[in-house]
C-alpha cells in the first residue's frame, strides 16, 4: 500500500472543511486522497486527476468507499482549470500538488523509470505520449544529451556522460535496457566520485524522467491554474522531492505573494495586489520518524499558501 508523505502535514495546511471541494492533482495511488476522502461529509468532493490510467485505476480501487464523494479524471494537471469547470467545480476550497512517481511506477519494469532493474527505457507518464526516454537516448546528440543531463538532473559529469552514450550507441547498436542505461552512465563517472552523491545513474534517470514528461515545464504551468481556481481563504500545498522543482515552487508563491523584489533604498516600483500568503516560510520536511518508516519521504519538500484576493465577477453574474 502506498504510503502518503507528510499526510498530517498536508491535512493540517489544507484544513479541510467537511462539505469542502478539494483537488488531488496529482492522485496517484489515492495515499493522500484517501486521507482528505475521510474528512469530508457526503456534501463534500474530491476531484483526484492523474495522467497515468494504471496509477487511476489502483486510486479507484483504494477510494472504492468514498465514491459517492470522488470524482476522478484521466488528464494532465496541466489541464487544471480546464478540468474543473468540466466537473462543474470551476472553484474550489483545496489542491494538494504531489509532484512524486509513486513506488509502484518506479519500479515497474515496464516503465523503466529505476536504474536498479532491467526494463524497457520508456519513462512515460501518461502512454498517450510520443516522447520516450529510448528515443532520447538514442537519437538526440552529445550536445542535447548533456543538457538534458545537466539542467535537469544538476549532474556534474553530463558531457562525459553523453559522450559515452553516443559511443556505445554508435559502437554496439541502440541502447534500449534500463541496466544497459545505467552501466554505461557508471562507467562514464569517474571511479574516485563513484560512491560519492548515491548511485552514479540516479542524476541521469531524473533527468530523462523530467525532460520525457515536461515535468518543470508543467509545474510553471499549473501553479497559476492552482491560484485562479482557489476560492479567498483556499489553499495549496505543493510537495516535491529536489530542488529543480522546489525552487520553482518557491519563487512562484514569493512573488505572488507581494514579496518587493526592488533594490533597497529606491523607490518601490512593484504594482499589484499580492494573490497569496505563504504558510510555510521555510519548506516543511519529513520527521525522523516518518523517514524511519518510508525512507523515499527523506527528500520531500512541501510548501502551503492561502488564496488572499477576491474574485472579480463580471457583469452579469
Amino acid at each position: 500500500m502506498h504510503l502518503p508523505v507528510l499526510e498530517k502535514e498536508v491535512l493540517r495546511y489544507l484544513r479541510i472543511r467537511d462539505e469542502g471541494v478539494y483537488v488531488d492533482a496529482t492522485v496517484g495511488d489515492g495515499g493522500h486522497a484517501e486521507a482528505i476522502a475521510r474528512g469530508l461529509s457526503e456534501k463534500g468532493r474530491l476531484i483526484g486527476i492523474d495522467w497515468d490510467s494504471a496509477a487511476l485505476e489502483r486510486a479507484e480501487s483504494r477510494l472504492a468507499k468514498y465514491s459517492a464523494r470522488l470524482i476522478l479524471v484521466h488528464s494532465d494537471y496541466t489541464r487544471l482549470k480546464e478540468v474543473l469547470k468540466e466537473t462543474g467545480y470551476p472553484l474550489v476550497d483545496g489542491i494538494l500538488i504531489d509532484l512524486g512517481a509513486s513506488t509502484l511506477q518506479l519500479m515497474d519494469p515496464d516503465r523503466g523509470f529505476s536504474f536498479h532493474q532491467e526494463g524497457d527505457l520508456d519513462m512515460r507518464m501518461d502512454r498517450r505520449r510520443s516522447l520516450t526516454a529510448k528515443y532520447i537516448i538514442n537519437e538526440y546528440s552529445a550536445e542535447q544529451l548533456a543538457e538534458i543531463f545537466f539542467r535537469f538532473g544538476e549532474e556534474r559529469w553530463s558531457k562525459r556522460i553523453a559522450a559515452r552514450i553516443v559511443r556505445e550507441r554508435e559502437q554496439k547498436g541502440p541502447i534500449t535496457g534500463s541496466r544497459q542505461l545505467s552501466e554505461i552512465t557508471k562507467q562514464a563517472v569517474p571511479a574516485r566520485y563513484r560512491r560519492q552523491g548515491g548511485h552514479p545513474s540516479r542524476k541521469v534517470f531524473q533527468a530523462l524522467r523530467l525532460a520525457v514528461n515536461q515535468e518543470l515545464d508543467n509545474i510553471s504551468a499549473v501553479l497559476p491554474q492552482a491560484i485562479s481556481c482557489l476560492f479567498p481563504g483556499g489553499r495549496i500545498c505543493v510537495i516535491s522531492y529536489h530542488s529543480l522543482e522546489d525552487r520553482l515552487v518557491k519563487h512562484y508563491f514569493r512573488e505572488e505573494s507581494g514579496y518587493c523584489s526592488c533594490p533597497p533604498g529606491r523607490p518601490c516600483l512593484c504594482e499589484g495586489e499580492a494573490a497569496l500568503t505563504v504558510l510555510t516560510s521555510k519548506a516543511v520536511k519529513p520527521s525522523d520518524d516518518e523517514i524511519n518508516s518510508n525512507p523515499r519521504a527523506r527528500s520531500a519538500r512541501l510548501r502551503a499558501a492561502e488564496r488572499l484576493i477576491k474574485l472579480q465577477k463580471k457583469d452579469g453574474e
